[in-house]
C-alpha cells in the first residue's frame, strides 16, 4: 500500500513490536524508514522510567538491531529527556553511534525548545516526534516555529486522539475494562460525553469532503507541509486503508482554517503523571507564541 514509515520502541511489547516488525520487514529493509526509541526502560540497573546514560543507550541500541535483525536503524529517537543527563552528553553518545554506522539519523521526542537547540547544536537534530493532532496543539507554543527554523521535521504522534477523533467510540462501554484509556482525562466519565459534542464540528467537514472525520484530521496534518509525518497505529487492517485514504483528501484553505480554530476538547491528553515526563523548558519561546488515535 506504499507505506515506508516504520516507527517503533524498545518499550512497545516491551520489545514485542520490534521482533514483528523485524519479521515483517525481512527481505525488504533498505525499502523502508525504520525508527525506534531508547531511554524509558533501563538496561543498567538504574532507578527511575528514564535513562539516557551512554551505557544505557548502548546497550538498548544493540537490543533493538538485534530484535529488528537489522544492522541499522534509520531514525533513532530518544523517548524522553532525561533531565540526569545533560542532552549534550546524549547527543554525543547518539554521533558516535552514528559513525558507528548503526543509526543514521538522531530525533527526540515530547523535547522542549530550548532541549532542541541545544542537541542540535551538537548534531544536528532530524525530526521531533511529539503528540500533536486537531486536538492536540502542544507544539503551538512556539516549538513548531523552532522547527521550522532550524530545518527539523515534525513526527504527530497520536493524530487521531487515542481513536476519539475517528468518531467511532461514542461511550466508556466500547472500551475493554483492562484499556488503558479509561484512565486517559477525556475519556472519563461526563468528559467523553461533552467531546463527543465537539467532534461535530470535525463531523461536519468530514461531510463536506465525503470522509471520515480520521481521515480530515489526518488530512490537516498532512496539508501542514511536507516535512510532517504522522504516525496513527491500529492493529486492524481495515483501519490502516481507512487511514491511508486520507491522502486522497483534498482540503480547501477554508476548511484547513476552519480546522485551524475547532474547538479544543475538554481534558488533558495525558494523566498527571504522564505529563511528568514531558519537557516543556521553553525558554526560547519565539514570539508567535499561542495564537489560539
Amino acid at each position: 500500500m506504499g507505506v515506508t514509515h516504520f516507527d517503533s520502541a524498545e518499550l512497545y511489547g516491551p520489545f514485542k513490536n520490534e521482533v514483528l516488525l523485524g519479521k515483517a520487514l525481512k527481505g525488504r529493509r533498505d525499502k523502508v524508514v525504520l525508527t525506534s526509541k531508547f531511554g524509558l526502560i533501563s538496561h543498567v540497573g538504574r532507578p527511575g522510567p528514564l535513562d539516557s546514560s551512554a551505557a544505557n543507550i548502548r546497550n538498548a541500541v544493540e537490543g533493538s538491531l538485534s530484535r529488528l535483525d537489522t544492522d541499522y536503524i534509520d531514525l533513532y529517537y530518544q523517548h524522553r529527556v532525561d533531565k540526569n543527563v545533560p542532552i549534550e552528553e546524549v547527543i554525543g553518545t547518539l554521533s558516535e553511534l552514528i559513525i558507528e554506522g548503526k543509526i543514521r539519523h538522531i530525533g527526540l521526542s515530547e523535547a522542549g525548545q530550548d532541549t532542541i537547540r541545544r542537541a542540535n547544536a551538537v548534531h544536528p537534530i532530524t525530526a521531533l516526534q511529539s503528540e500533536y493532532s486537531l486536538w492536540t496543539r502542544d507544539g503551538d507554543d512556539g516549538t513548531l516555529d523552532v522547527l521550522r527554523e532550524l530545518g527539523i521535521g515534525f513526527v504527530p504522534y497520536s493524530p487521531l486522539a487515542r481513536g476519539l477523533l475517528t468518531g467511532t467510540i461514542r461511550s466508556r462501554g466500547q472500551l475493554d475494562a483492562s484499556d488503558w484509556r479509561l484512565t486517559n482525562p477525556r475519556f472519563e466519565d461526563g468528559v467523553l460525553e461533552r467531546n463527543l459534542q465537539v467532534l461535530r464540528e470535525v463531523e461536519a467537514i468530514a461531510d463536506e469532503v465525503n470522509a471520515t472525520p480520521s481521515q480530515v484530521a489526518l488530512a490537516w496534518l498532512m496539508a501542514k507541509g511536507e516535512d510532517w509525518s504522522p504516525i496513527p497505529g491500529t492493529i486492524r487492517i481495515s483501519h490502516l486503508e481507512e487511514d491511508l485514504q486520507a491522502l486522497d483528501v483534498k482540503l480547501s484553505a477554508e476548511q484547513v482554517s476552519a480546522l485551524d480554530k475547532v474547538t479544543q476538547p475538554e481534558g488533558e491528553h495525558h494523566t498527571e503523571a504522564q505529563m511528568q515526563l514531558f519537557d516543556r523548558n521553553n525558554s526560547t519561546m519565539t514570539t508567535s507564541g499561542i495564537l489560539g488515535r
